[in-house]
């Protein structure tokens, strides 16, 4: 029986941390970026498709977390995007708390404005 529910709490636990991130792709139509969301801490990041010189096979171009993209309190996080075709960033949105940042590409990162409501 301990077996049992042992074998169970595992398959439980591994199967909440696969559902740990959302994706997103921007809402500006000639964009070819998608961020990635830490759903449990908030962090974020995004990648897109670049060219390669020379080649015929592109490169993923990843942009790691930057000010205000990294681990946030630990809280319930979703991404949503807006409805405007030439807007590049999306909202990280705290389904717990009802704060938002705006959060975009910047340079060679992701960065985001201070949670605000």
């Amino acid at each position: 029986m301990l077996r049992r529910t042992a074998l169970a709490l595992f398959l439980a636990t591994g199967a909440a941390e696969a559902a740990n991130y959302d994706f997103l792709a921007a809402p500006e139509t000639d964009l070819n970026r998608v961020y990635r969301l830490d759903k449990a801490t908030g962090e974020i990041g995004a990648c897109q498709y670049g060219l390669k010189d020379g080649g015929s096979v592109g490169v993923t171009l990843c942009y790691p977390p930057g000010e205000g993209a990294g681990a946030q309190s630990p809280s319930d996080y979703a991404l949503v995007a807006s409805r405007h075709e030439r807007e590049g960033g999306v909202f990280r949105v705290d389904l717990r708390t009802g704060a938002m940042s705006i959060c975009y590409v910047l340079n060679e990162a992701v960065v985001c404005t201070p949670p605000a409501k």
